[in-house]
């Protein structure tokens, strides 16, 4: 997937390399100070708006093209520039690979760049090119943040991380929720999420990381969760039914690591 201008396409290149090495090593998952100025000259997370242009051919590329051009101007902040764009062409690369596995259009997006206090989370309807609902406050794992409230930086597949995991999930079934906030228990509906980012996030299921309602959850902020994309309760009831059984979640962060490797993001325009 092309990237900008011509000067933007080198810099990348090589901050790429860079970010493979570093996978390579012991502790590459830990962005050292040559990866971190390189990722700066190519764009650090700052907030943004607008949407950048896609360029490539093919079903993927044109796709992805006519979504943004329909629903970027309802998207109110972005961590980075890419980041709907990103979204958009990992949902239509997977689609495109596992038609059968996609039966409903509707994405679910949250744009881990923008703190908890930060409305981040939006659902579209892929085929009609509309907003369903959004923006709208989204947890995030305790383990991806030290503090209650801002912006998660630690992203993990790990289980007991407690943490994120970054990329592109197929939406199952849903069930009946139950946890616990503030040493009270609750219930609310909740949605098995399948993380189809393999390395990223494929042991999403077996670490119970779901879509659900919390209490945690309001308007104006998102306490932490154990690594669920959670909303508020009301929110759930009437989201998570549509992404049920077909539809898809795309977790965004301007997270280096997982940028260079996530294999939808990489994924050809078909």
């Amino acid at each position: 997937m092309q990237r900008g201008t011509l000067l933007q396409n080198v810099l990348i290149g090589g901050t790429a390399a860079l970010f493979v090495a570093a996978r390579l090593v012991p502790g590459g998952d830990t962005t050292g100070p040559v990866v971190a100025a390189a990722a700066e000259l190519v764009g650090a997370p700052a907030i943004v708006t607008g949407t950048p242009s896609v360029e490539g051919t093919g079903a993927v590329a044109e796709e992805t093209a006519a979504a943004l051009d329909a629903l970027s101007g309802s998207v109110r902040q972005l961590s980075h520039p890419q980041a709907l764009e990103d979204a958009f062409h990992s949902y239509f690369a997977y689609r495109a690979a596992h038609p059968d596995a996609v039966k409903k259009p509707y994405l679910y997006f949250v744009d881990y760049g923008l703190a908890s206090t930060t409305p981040r989370g939006y659902v579209f309807d892929m085929d009609a090119r509309q907003v369903v609902d959004g923006p709208f406050t989204v947890a995030h794992g305790r383990g991806s943040s030290t503090s209650q409230y801002g912006v998660p930086t630690r992203f993990a597949n790990a289980t007991g991380s407690a943490a994120t995991s970054l990329g592109l999930y197929v939406a199952q079934e849903l069930y009946a929720f139950r946890g616990k906030s503030g040493g009270q228990s609750y219930q609310s509906l909740g949605l098995r999420l399948m993380g189809v980012s393999r390395g990223y996030n494929d042991n999403a299921r077996a670490r119970g990381v779901v879509a659900h309602g919390a209490p945690y959850v309001t308007a104006s902020r998102a306490g932490r969760s154990e690594g669920c994309p959670a909303v508020e309760p009301g929110r759930a009831e009437r989201l998570l039914p549509k992404l049920a059984n077909g539809g898809m979640v795309f977790l965004f962060a301007p997270n280096t690591s997982w940028l260079a490797g996530d294999p939808w993001l990489t994924a050809s325009n078909g």
